[in-house]
């Protein structure tokens, strides 16, 4: 078998065993916020882009969001009557309206985020030390080669 077989086998195998930890976990989970939010998945993708970030543009989310502007726009404005963003006038451009998260879309992210890590960390404490310090160290890789992969993502930054 060549390397290059094995390791897309590898990945196949990696990413099957994630799908199937992940619906475990929701399994056995209590419930979660992001499924109490009500929000369509642009709408929560317009959240989490926002989390990221200070604001954005409709332009730089409609671009982000591969959409229209006008759907972006309606996208906004029912976030903006969920109380999670708001929108405000660019100081730089008067004719530019950035896009801001609230109080309130900051506390969903969070909470979104953290109902996740609570149940991972219950998961976490059934394994031994060594495992986690091997743990650790994957995850440490993982994470340096999203930010590689995000630092060359042409829709890495918005706004």
């Amino acid at each position: 078998m060549s390397v290059n077989n094995d390791r897309e086998q590898l990945i196949d195998q990696i990413g099957a065993m994630q799908r199937d930890l992940g619906r475990l976990l929701a399994q056995h989970s209590a419930p979660s916020p992001l499924f109490d939010s009500n929000l369509t998945m642009r709408q929560l993708k317009v959240v989490m882009i926002l989390s990221d970030q200070d604001s954005a543009s409709g332009q730089d989310l409609a671009t982000h969001l591969d959409v229209g502007l006008g759907t972006v726009t309606g996208i906004v404005d029912r976030l903006v009557a969920h109380g999670l963003v708001t929108r405000r006038e660019d100081p730089h451009d008067r004719r530019i309206r950035r896009v801001h998260l609230t109080p309130a879309g900051h506390t969903l992210i969070e909470q979104i985020t953290d109902a996740g890590l609570t149940e991972f960390r219950r998961l976490l404490r059934h394994l031994d030390t060594p495992t986690l310090r091997d743990l650790c160290a994957i995850v440490d890789k993982l994470q340096r080669a999203a930010l590689t992969l995000r630092d060359h993502n042409p829709h890495k930054k918005v706004g």
